[in-house]
């Protein structure tokens, strides 16, 4: 069976971070090769050092990604770069400052080699709230926070305590169900960006990728020291089980339909019986505020499950009472 590529859409307001976003992202892959899309080389200014070479509208990096500038059709260079041959890990594009991501995420659903991994929406904390009120651009600020998965609130340094709450209040208005995640720099730990950076313990990861993220193998509640950015390390708690059930599908598609409050990212295998009676393996994930169910190879290894969430916001009892039958 063939594997399907994550598709990340990273969107925000004009300023919010995006850039910077992407930098942080390709300076700290951990050994995720990206293709990248975006609008500008000029705007992305990738660090000299990570620059191996450059032909037109391509930039290759050293540590294995790729920056592909996107031109007249997105669709196109999205083309290019399933069909260049090369296997990437995760495929990333920004969104332009007033266009709506949701429309570019239909990509990742529309082609099967594609993921829809999730769409992370940049906040500018520092100007959010007046631009909210400004009646030329409050419906591009809302359609963006309705298509996200994960909202990123930057520069909440420049903000107070008061002015935060009111911030968070406005988001949550527009998109209760998706995450957020406070910063400066817009600095966000790989395992919130990507399901690329989050290791299903029994699944074999490819030498790249096994410098990311390594939950241990417990059904307890586990304290990474990483989770692929040391920086973020107590930000993180993680969980983790390898299930002997097998779950009928339907039953797994609902309880993502319902994820338990605080869960940021859940990915791994199981075994599935359908409604016609055919039993397999089945790739289940979730971020934000989808989750999906596919058919999957055997694995090798057998059911692995690994999930995270905010430190102290760890669903542990929910998490333990679907996929092992405990209390």
């Amino acid at each position: 069976m063939t594997r399907r590529v994550p598709f990340t859409v990273i969107g925000g307001f004009l300023g919010a971070g995006k850039t910077t976003l992407l930098n942080h992202w390709l300076r700290h892959a951990g050994g995720q090769r990206l293709a990248v899309l975006v609008n500008d080389f000029g705007a992305l200014n990738i660090d000299a050092g990570l620059i191996e070479a450059s032909a037109g509208d391509t930039i290759a990096l050293t540590n294995g990604c790729v920056c592909c500038q996107i031109g007249d059709d997105l669709s196109l260079a999205l083309l290019r770069v399933l069909d260049s041959g090369t296997p990437f890990d995760a495929v990333v594009v920004e969104a332009s400052g007033v266009s709506d991501p949701w429309r570019i995420a239909q990509l990742g659903r529309a082609d099967p080699r594609l993921s829809l991994d999730g769409v992370i929406v940049l906040v500018d904390a520092s100007c959010a709230l007046a631009q909210s009120r400004d009646a030329l651009l409050a419906d591009t600020l809302v359609r963006q926070l309705r298509a996200a998965d994960l909202i990123v609130v930057n520069k909440v340094e420049l903000i107070d305590s008061a002015t935060r709450e009111e911030l968070r209040r406005w988001i949550a208005s527009h998109a209760a169900k998706a995450s957020q995640f406070d910063t400066c720099q817009a600095e966000v730990p790989l395992a919130m960006l990507s399901s690329a950076a989050l290791r299903v313990p029994g699944v074999s990861p490819s030498p790249d990728q096994a410098a990311c993220c390594e939950p241990g193998h417990t059904a307890t509640p586990m304290h990474s020291p990483d989770l692929a950015d040391p920086a973020h390390g107590s930000v993180f708690e993680t969980w983790s089980c390898q299930p002997n059930a097998t779950f009928p599908a339907q039953s797994v598609k609902a309880w993502l339909q319902h994820t338990p409050s605080g869960l940021l990212r859940l990915k791994g295998v199981l075994r599935t019986l359908e409604a016609n009676g055919e039993s397999g393996w089945s790739e289940l994930q979730f971020a934000g505020r989808q989750g999906t169910l596919r058919r999957a190879s055997a694995s090798a290894d057998g059911a692995a499950i690994v999930a995270i969430a905010l430190r102290g916001q760890l669903p542990t009892g929910a998490l333990s009472a679907f996929f092992e039958g405990s209390p």
